[in-house]
């Protein structure tokens, strides 16, 4: 799909090239794919998408040799006879943690993995946070914490390293593993936690919970193949659970219409605890672009923060 005809608004612009997951793993550096995403979509942009706090007017500053002279308040000046800056509470520095799921059921996909294109979209998430000046930060888990890096400054080159070593082997328990996550963090921030969300949902909302307590605004990204959303699968098969070992002989066509069912009510149903929960919803195809997927979810995040609402941003 041509970019300029992708988003309405003109909030994208004609250079905008939208780039084929599969491609991504040709590139064989996530520092290079998140540089060259990031950077490629921010050039579409008329107005640069932030992950952090909303653009709110948040207090004046007086004007500094260097300040760009745009931001200056004129009516302020107009009242006082000196110069003052706007400053916005997106350009407060904030930390940013990836929380990235590396349970062996995210090594499952047609084209790309969950677990690549999960790995892809921690990079960009991370890369464009840093660019933003936030403070990033990574905790990698299955059914337990694996790899932990602090948020800093200087950390992007390790937060970067961490992921790409990040490897789907072992079996998940997604309760424990949050429960875990959640009283590790102690400092309010901004959370992106990327998984395919193989959970029962309320399993989810305690740990959430204590996450917003302390301040936290969290983004949930949950990553799907196609094939798990819709069973295109013809013939006799057996399917082999990647986390429990179990063979399952499985009829896709006797079965499809409820299994498309129970993957809809289930994906419905995790979208309605985090959002209550106070959450962002991001359902993620893995066939689809990776800078569209962060194009939609992006500029609808904008949104709903000027419109101070939570909302599931499937």
């Amino acid at each position: 799909m041509p970019a300029e005809n992708a988003w309405s608004k003109g909030r994208v612009g004609p250079g905008a090239q939208f780039l084929d997951p599969v491609a991504l793993q040709r590139i064989g550096s996530l520092e290079l794919v998140a540089r060259g995403v990031v950077e490629g979509f921010l050039q579409g942009l008329h107005r640069s998408p932030f992950l952090g706090q909303s653009m709110d007017f948040a207090e004046h500053r007086p004007y500094s040799p260097g300040d760009d002279p745009r931001r200056v308040d004129w009516k302020a000046y107009a009242r006082t006879e000196r110069y003052f800056v706007k400053e916005f509470e997106a350009e407060t520095n904030t930390n940013f943690t990836v929380l990235l799921d590396c349970s062996h059921s995210m090594d499952f996909g047609e084209q790309i993995s969950k677990s690549d294109y999960s790995r892809y979209l921690a990079a960009c998430l991370s890369f464009l946070a840093r660019k933003q000046g936030d403070r990033v930060g990574i905790l990698t888990f299955d059914s337990e914490v694996r790899d932990v890096v602090p948020c800093s400054a200087r950390h992007l080159e390790l937060v970067l390293l961490t992921i790409d070593r990040a490897r789907p082997e072992r079996k998940g328990d997604f309760a424990l593993a949050l429960k875990d996550l959640a009283s590790r963090r102690t400092r309010k921030g901004l959370v992106a936690l990327i998984s395919d969300l193989y959970i029962e949902p309320e399993d989810l909302r305690r740990p959430l919970n204590q996450l917003r307590e302390i301040g936290n605004d969290v983004m949930v990204f949950h990553v799907l193949d196609p094939a798990e959303l819709d069973l295109p699968f013809t013939g006799k098969f057996t399917l082999e659970d990647m986390e429990t070992d179990e063979i399952l002989p499985l009829a896709p066509e006797q079965l499809r219409e409820e299994y498309k069912k129970l993957i809809d009510e289930h994906v419905a149903q995790v979208a309605r605890v985090l959002t209550s929960a106070g959450a962002d919803h991001v359902l993620v195809d893995t066939s689809r672009p990776l800078d569209q997927t962060l194009f939609h979810y992006l500029l609808a995040r904008q949104e709903r923060k000027r419109r101070g609402r939570w909302a599931s941003l499937s």
